[in-house]
């Protein structure tokens, strides 16, 4: 097994609660909301505030929260680098999927226009 098996199954197992905190934090540091953050979490996922806050309370794994998720049909549009990898191009579906809700943070964190965040076209 190979460093990236490796890195999906820790990913896999990892719950969202024990990241949510962070992506808040993140958000909130470069003054944007955690109404705002829900809104690019619902948009990626379809989980409301009500199911979002089910979810961290069940302390689901990122595996259960994504397969439980309905993504957006214009996820593909979300492209560009996260933690040195072109999100475009992880092979592992969930990684991926994990990739492209931290590549939503992040680039609400750093103050792009929220129209752009949800790819409105």
């Amino acid at each position: 097994m190979n460093n990236t098996n490796n890195q999906d199954e820790r990913i896999a197992k990892m719950t969202f609660a024990s990241v949510y905190p962070f992506y808040l934090a993140k958000v909130e540091k470069k003054q944007r909301t955690k109404e705002e953050l829900h809104q690019v979490i619902e948009w990626l996922t379809g989980f409301d505030e009500k199911k979002l806050q089910e979810l961290i309370e069940e302390k689901v794994t990122f595996e259960k929260f994504f397969q439980n998720a309905t993504l957006n049909p214009n996820v593909h549009l979300i492209t560009g680098a996260i933690c040195g990898y072109r999100v475009e191009e992880i092979e592992n579906k969930l990684t991926q999927q994990v990739r492209y809700l931290d590549k939503l943070v992040d680039e609400l964190a750093k103050g792009r226009k929220m129209e752009k965040i949800l790819r409105v076209l």
